[in-house]
């Protein structure tokens, strides 16, 4: 129990520094915004070819391709995150790729951080000598960041994961009630669901918890989105497919947004603990899994009959919660997408 609380308490600590470092940072948004898409350019399609289509089943080739992004996820964060700080398309390669051989969270504190470095350089720089000086200061600066980070991340946020995984064995369905609940709410915030599982290195029983409750939670917030009448037809399947294209409106109703998402995630990580430890133990082995396909996709894959019926009762019980979200929240106070937009939606316009 102890160890079950201590790394919870640890990634709360995470989160919150995450949400602070998103909402106060200079660029924190765009930053973590990127954070999250290179996840997907690596680690979702390590999912797809590596996991699925490769070792699943038996497509060597797709694995080889699922492996090669897998292992650029450092490279991909520090390209991604200086492009979108404004950082011109060849000096943000030139520091992802000294950052090669790093994981994600290294490549993404480098690539932020020089990119600052890159455009003092470039204002102050006389035209012509820019390219060489950010070549001598900012590529070795860059690996440096990178293998400062390194050991942080390692003996850090990678003892979480294995702290997470390890006591699973413990409590299985506490840590289901944890990891579903916290996981699904980090889906709709700004650190990405799957970037934080790729940032821990989360692997396991945990790691199918994760997966499983993100994929039921798109049937809750079409659900529950649908019902509070946030936005249009389109905003409500948007978030279901991927909640961070609907990130304004989340922002704009934390609570009831972020409290229905714990209970269902809650709620469909006791269901996968309990298909685990009563009908076949459930584990996916590839870390950054927490999002809705490409989760389900390697929770089948990996686990068979076994995932098809945790996830069954991952949609019942989180549509069950889109409800009851609805029913706590009905009569609260809500900025829809056309106050928020200043637009208007296209169901009021055909109204």
């Amino acid at each position: 129990m102890t160890q079950i609380l201590t790394s919870t308490a640890l990634l709360l600590v995470v989160l919150a520094l995450f949400t602070l470092f998103s909402y106060k940072a200079p660029h924190g948004m765009k930053a973590m915004g990127a954070l999250a898409s290179a996840a997907c350019a690596s680690f979702l399609v390590e999912a797809f070819h590596f996991s699925l289509l490769g070792q699943q089943m038996g497509i060597k080739f797709l694995e080889g391709v699922g492996s090669a992004n897998g292992g650029l996820g450092g490279v991909a964060a520090g390209i991604l995150v200086p492009l979108a700080l404004g950082v011109s398309p060849v000096y943000a390669v030139l520091v992802g790729l000294t950052v090669s051989g790093f994981g994600i969270l290294p490549g993404f504190v480098a690539g932020y951080l020089i990119s600052f470095v890159v455009k003092f350089l470039e204002k102050k720089t006389p035209a012509g000598l820019d390219l060489i000086v950010i070549i001598l200061v900012a590529a070795p600066l860059a690996r440096g960041i990178a293998m400062f980070m390194d050991p942080i991340v390692n003996g850090t946020l990678m003892q979480i994961g294995q702290a997470l995984i390890a006591a699973s064995d413990v409590s299985p369905i506490l840590m289901g009630i944890i990891l579903g609940g916290l996981i699904t709410v980090v889906a709709t915030a700004p650190l990405s669901s799957m970037a934080l599982t790729s940032i821990i290195g989360l692997t396991g029983l945990p790691m199918a918890i994760g997966a499983l409750a993100v994929f039921g939670s798109s049937f809750m917030n079409f659900v529950f989105f649908s019902k509070m009448k946030f936005g249009s037809k389109k905003d409500t399947i948007a978030v279901a497919i991927e909640p961070l294209t609907q990130s304004d409106i989340i922002s704009a109703n934390p609570i009831p947004v972020f409290t229905t998402n714990f209970i269902g995630g809650a709620l469909s990580g006791v269901v996968v603990a309990l298909i685990s430890s009563y009908v076949a133990p459930l584990a996916i082995s590839t870390p950054g899994m927490a999002t809705p396909i490409a989760g389900f996709a390697v929770a089948v894959g990996q686990n068979g009959t076994p995932a098809l019926l945790a996830a069954g009762g991952c949609i019942v019980v989180s549509i069950l919660s889109g409800f009851i979200g609805y029913t706590l929240f009905k009569n609260h106070k809500i900025k829809t997408a056309d106050e928020i937009r200043g637009t208007k939606s296209e169901d009021s316009q055909v109204a």
